[in-house]
């Protein structure tokens, strides 16, 4: 018989083909694999939900650290752990990569890919990495300055490191890789420098290009790279956007659906952020802000929607997508689902990008609400910045920043990072790009803390955050999880009735992901801000977050002291039931930055509630909240009663005999009911005090 000659490089692809097209069938059917955690959203669709429940509500309160690990350095950590055949792949500030043992912690191999540390001039939002992507063979990262690696999964070792970027240009990358039929998608940042933004393809066996779409129009007297941006420059008006960039860089969020073939990327803002200079003839500015469809095969256009159209607030889209199929109306629809910066919450159409839904899930007066015919937010004239400055909410961090959500389709629930921030905007006319520098074209001066005290303290009582679980279909509030300050960590739910969380106060909670109780919390003493995932190894069950808190409110935000960050380098912290007990922090940001309520409502609140807490509650609570010593007294309730106060209220208390008052009480008349607790707290204090 007459052997075949094969030659040794053909039959090196046939074998790398092989792997690639079984790991593309994993990542297809990840959700069969719910052991691990394949994929940054564990499924194509994002929704960051686990069918795992060996941890579950009943006995939540029973975890413990199975082991921990740290990074090294004490900046943000953002990082999503992939979780795939018994091994663990994280990221660290300055794109430094460990692979680790996902049972026992045991570091197996570490990558530091020795970023270039003067670049970090050109991060908006700290060094941070959100992590990697696993395709086969190969673990792929990019890195601060703009490279996209392949290391080999096994030992670490390189296989090839490409860049991405002009280095002429401020571009740099925090957000983790996607990996769809063995290409490489992978975005950037740099808007407020003066940067054109895009979206890139590369392949996982070599690190070639394969496509490149651009997010904004680049300069009209030259050939447009495709007929969607020569459709894009109509809507760009009477400035030279082209030389500062023109923004929209694609930064973070993605998701892919393997049905339609069609991949989202969420785009961000424009360079300069204000549009009267950025565009003085008006316009919507294709595609900032917006959520783009694009085909994975070859990057071309199929459709988008604009969240904010002419946006000059800073109010991105690049925030986390989640796909669903969910009835509305009677009709199963496929839709994403986003709430980006502006503080609407949307569901659209995943297959045409018709608008189906909005509604604001914090409060917005930049724009009174988005028009149901047409798709467009209804801006409020008397906000806008164009002649005058104007104090506006949300500010730059948005109503819900990068921090993923999560969707559970057990309780049909979103769960969402959310946060209320202010700003004072206006217009630079005077505006002179500068490429080595912030581009924004506003007033710098309206960025400064206030001098005055009353107003810091307005200041500090309107920066808020708690975590949200959002009803998609009737587009309004179910609980939320009150906290003090915002940029906390994004989130995780799970069948086990669970939804856990990190808080940028230090604490790593659970609630019921149907009532929002709060089950069981942990002071890690670090701020959190990155997501956790669960997996699932020689049947048990762990639960995963990265602490280390840092990023754009870390470096930003001013009103934190003494210390937001204490000393102590970053780290995994893998949780099981039985584990062991935490030792008491040695700094820990939950005394130095308690969770606490704010006396924030207005005397028309606080009378409202007054009314509802006497029709609904003083019959087993007391009237004016002065209890007979049978129930809690609800003035003494702690920062965790307050945080899960509205879910007790709307959900009741399983097995104590509070029941839900949904059915009587909606969640406005709940919190005005809180609202006059708290008022009732402070004024029994108050004329205890004057007792003593």
């Amino acid at each position: 018989m007459k052997k075949l000659a094969i030659p040794l490089l053909s039959l090196i692809l046939v074998i790398s083909c092989s792997k690639s097209d079984s790991y593309s069938s994993r990542a297809l059917n990840a959700d069969s694999e719910n052991e691990s955690w394949l994929l940054h959203g564990r499924t194509y669709d994002e929704s960051r939900f686990s069918p795992l429940n060996d941890i579950n509500d009943s006995n939540v309160k029973e975890l413990g650290l199975s082991w921990s690990f740290e990074t090294g350095t004490n900046r943000g950590h953002e990082t999503t752990p992939i979780v795939v055949d018994g091994m663990m792949f994280i990221t660290a500030p300055w794109s430094v990569v460990f692979a680790l043992d996902a049972k026992t912690g045991k570091e197996i191999w570490s990558y530091d890919p020795k970023a270039d540390k003067a670049w970090a001039r050109n991060a908006c939002c700290d060094v941070v990495n959100r992590g990697v992507a696993v395709w086969g063979d190969s673990v792929v990262f990019a890195t601060i300055d703009g490279r996209l690696i392949s290391l080999d999964k096994e030992s670490g070792e390189v296989i090839w490191d490409v860049l991405t970027i002009d280095k002429t240009k401020p571009y740099t990358i925090t957000g983790a890789p996607r990996i769809i039929d063995g290409k490489i998608i992978i975005g950037n940042g740099g808007g407020e420098f003066g940067v054109r933004g895009y979206i890139s393809a590369y392949d996982i066996e070599d690190g070639s290009m394969l496509w490149r779409f651009f997010t904004v129009p680049g300069n009209p007297d030259e050939p447009f790279e495709s007929p969607a941006l020569a459709k894009a420059a109509e809507t760009w008006s009477g400035g030279k956007w082209w030389e500062i960039g023109g923004g929209g860089t694609v930064w973070d969020s993605m998701a892919y659906d393997p049905e339609l073939n069609l991949l989202y990327i969420g785009t961000g803002n424009g360079s300069p952020w204000n549009r009267y200079v950025r565009s003085p003839g008006g316009g919507d500015n294709l595609y900032l802000s917006s959520i783009v469809a694009i085909n994975p095969e070859n990057g071309e256009y199929v459709w988008h929607y604009q969240t904010t159209p002419g946006d000059t607030w800073d109010y991105t889209a690049t925030q986390h997508m989640i796909l669903a199929d969910i009835d509305i109306d009677g009709k199963q629809r496929k839709v994403i689902m986003q709430a980006p910066k502006n503080g609407f919450f949307y569901v659209i159409d995943r297959i045409s990008g018709e608008f189906i839904s909005a509604n604001n899930f914090v409060p917005t007066n930049w724009a009174s609400h988005v028009d149901q015919e047409t798709g467009r937010p209804v801006e409020i004239k008397e906000t806008n910045h164009e002649l005058q400055p104007a104090l506006t909410t949300p500010g730059p961090l948005g109503g819900h920043n990068w921090h993923p959500m999560s969707y559970s389709p057990k309780t049909g629930l979103v769960y969402i990072p959310a946060q209320e921030t202010i700003f004072v905007y206006s217009t630079d006319n005077g505006f002179e790009y500068n490429p080595r520098t912030w581009n924004l074209a506003n007033q710098i001066e309206m960025s400064y803390l206030p001098k005055d005290p009353d107003e810091l303290a307005m200041l500090d009582a309107a920066t808020v955050g708690y975590l949200l679980a959002w009803d998609p279909i009737a587009q309004k509030e179910v609980w939320r999880a009150q906290y003090k300050r915002p940029w906390s960590g994004g989130v995780l739910s799970t069948d086990g009735n669970l939804v856990f969380q990190g808080t940028s106060d230090g604490r790593f909670v659970a609630y019921a992901a149907d009532s929002g109780d709060l089950l069981w919390s942990v002071d890690t003493g670090q701020g959190i801000v990155a997501p956790p995932i669960t997996y699932k190894i020689e049947g048990k069950q762990y639960i995963a977050v990265q602490v280390g808190y840092g990023g754009a409110y870390a470096l930003t935000g001013g009103l934190e002291s003494p210390n937001q960050n204490p000393s102590r380098d970053g780290r995994m912290m893998i949780f099981e039931i039985g584990g062991a007990e935490l030792e008491e922090p040695v700094a820990t940001i939950a005394e130095l930055n308690p969770t606490i309520f704010e006396l924030n409502a207005d005397a028309l609140t606080i009378a409202r509630g007054e009314y509802e807490y006497h029709e609904h509650c003083q019959f087993c609570h007391g009237a004016g909240v002065i209890g007979g010593g049978v129930l809690p007294d609800l003035r003494m309730l702690d920062a965790q009663g307050h945080a899960s106060f509205l879910g007790n209220v709307l959900g009741g208390i399983h097995g104590s005999g509070m029941a839900s008052f949904k059915d009587v009480l909606n969640v406005e008349q709940a919190q005005q009911i809180h609202e006059y607790i708290k008022n009732q707290t402070v004024l029994t204090g108050i004329a205890n005090a004057a007792e003593q």
